[in-house]
């Protein structure tokens, strides 16, 4: 059964895209990720236009996002005030990225840009993590302990001026790191369609040294806001949310968010790292492919 994507200009299969979407929701609670760094080049192999397929990412997220932001609230591990300085560089890089996009567009290039993006960002994460799972199964106790001591650790970002005491993360720290952070994040969201909490988790907790018990429920309130702002602008300026494949990947994404949450209490945390490097790896594959093997029509009309 298949339906008309009214932005995306093409027809698509219903149960593949809900299929789709069920699948990146499972990773998404099996593995704690928001799994819009594979969404969204699921979307591009199905033939979706990239620039189409980035807008429309950002509501999918939203979604997703505040499904998890209340379950943290109720937990109490959310720290807001470090949340609300996250979010003013997010809201600021979601602005700058939405309009690098609108440029880029109008030169012709969104595209490439796009898949260049996600093959530098999805290598960099697949390698990270397939070394991080391999040496946490040989060396456990060890790397625990390394960990341990990074966190307690300062360097020169904690001398920087301006702190302020965030009670919620027992720090006492400069506001300028988190809205660098959240400046990154903002336009990495605008213009890969993406949460960023691949990059924005490692970054609260090795440079900012929060604990990591706040830091998931943090950068999913700052998330929500990010992906909100980028939604609309994207909608506004570019014109690229699909509102019908949004909405089918978010019923999908729900019902497999919940069945990943399931399966996620019964594997080690390790091996389920090693297995999302794997297949972030075999997507990026799939990217540098696409970028390089010379293409079966040498021109479309899109």
């Amino acid at each position: 059964m298949t339906i008309y994507l009214p932005i995306a200009e093409m027809n698509v299969n219903i149960l593949i895209i809900v299929l789709i979407g069920m699948g990146v929701g499972c990773l998404s609670g099996l593995f704690g990720v928001g799994g819009g760094f594979l969404m969204t080049p699921l979307l591009i192999f199905l033939g979706i236009p990239p620039a189409v397929a980035v807008g429309t990412e950002a509501p999918h997220v939203l979604a997703s996002s505040v499904s998890g932001v209340l379950a943290h609230l109720k937990r109490k591990n959310v720290d807001i005030k470090m949340g609300f300085f996250l979010l003013i560089g997010g809201v600021t890089g979601s602005i700058i990225g939405v309009n690098l996009f609108k440029i880029l567009r109008g030169y012709g290039q969104i595209d490439i840009i796009i898949q260049f993006l996600f093959l530098i960002f999805l290598g960099i994460i697949g390698f990270s993590m397939l070394f991080e799972s391999a040496r946490t199964t040989i060396r456990k106790y060890r790397t625990t302990s390394i960990i341990r001591t990074k966190l307690h650790q300062h360097s020169w970002i904690h001398g920087l001026p301006f702190k302020m005491r965030f009670h919620r993360s027992k720090l006492y720290i400069s506001v300028i790191p988190p809205i660098f952070i959240g400046l990154i994040v903002g336009i990495l969201s605008a213009m890969m369609g993406v949460g960023g909490g691949f990059i924005m988790i490692p970054a609260m907790v090795y440079i900012l040294g929060m604990s990591t018990s706040v830091v998931v429920g943090t950068s999913l309130f700052q998330i929500i806001f990010v992906t909100a702002s980028s939604t609309f602008f994207q909608s506004y300026l570019n014109q690229t949310v699909d509102i019908i494949l949004a909405i089918l990947m978010i019923l999908g994404g729900v019902i497999g968010a919940q069945i990943g949450a399931i399966l996620g209490s019964k594997f080690k945390a390790e091996y389920l790292r090693g297995v999302l490097a794997i297949i972030v790896l075999a997507v990026c594959i799939k990217i540098f492919l696409d970028l390089t093997l010379t293409p079966n029509y040498l021109f479309s009309i899109n």
